[in-house]
């Protein structure tokens, strides 16, 4: 483990390799994606994870990317529970989900697969463009586009993976500082 990681980044390096590939699959569904990442540890900085999460990206075949698509849902309609894509589509109104379902049905028929844009911080509007212009591309071109799109995505989510894990560094070293300490053998 690298010493000098910021404490998030720490305890990502030094979970074992069966919890690093959980909490790497929450970033990203592709499997090779995530040994990749993993096989990279330890990372000293945030920065150095984010760019080994980019060469990871740049390496996945079709049948990778497939496998990390299958886990989003489609544009305007969030998985039940699934509290990252609630968040990452907050931009979309009520009134543009309809549309949105209805275009994306559209571009998976087109394409082949669900129509991936990195949500956070767009509105309903503008993904409502991006899909409009996108569900016109050649395979190749939506293809490289789905890639930085998703890349995008894994960059947010590896930075909040990592903030998460100092908060939760931070509350378990609370709730050890706060628990009540029973007496040692001796003591009253």
């Amino acid at each position: 483990m690298t010493s000098s990681a910021p404490p998030g980044l720490a305890r990502f390096n030094a979970v074992d390799d069966r919890d690093a590939a959980a909490l790497l699959r929450e970033v990203c569904a592709s499997r090779a994606w995530g040994a990749a990442v993993a096989a990279g540890r330890p990372y000293a900085t945030v920065g150095e994870l984010l760019d080994a999460a980019d060469a990871a990206m740049a390496g996945l075949t079709a049948a990778d990317l497939a496998e990390a698509m299958a886990a989003h849902p489609p544009i305007g309609r969030p998985a039940p529970g699934d509290a990252a894509s609630a968040r990452e589509q907050s931009g979309v109104r009520d009134a543009e989900r309809a549309e949105l379902l209805e275009l994306n049905l559209a571009y998976q028929e087109r394409h082949g697969h669900v129509f991936l844009i990195c949500a956070t911080g767009r509105t309903g509007g503008e993904m409502l463009a991006a899909l409009r212009e996108r569900i016109r591309h050649d395979a190749d071109t939506e293809r490289d586009i789905v890639r930085a799109e998703l890349g995008k995505i894994n960059r947010i989510r590896l930075t909040r993976l990592t903030e998460a894990l100092t908060e939760t560094r931070a509350e378990t070293r609370s709730e050890t500082l706060e628990a009540p300490r029973a007496p040692a053998e001796g003591e009253r």
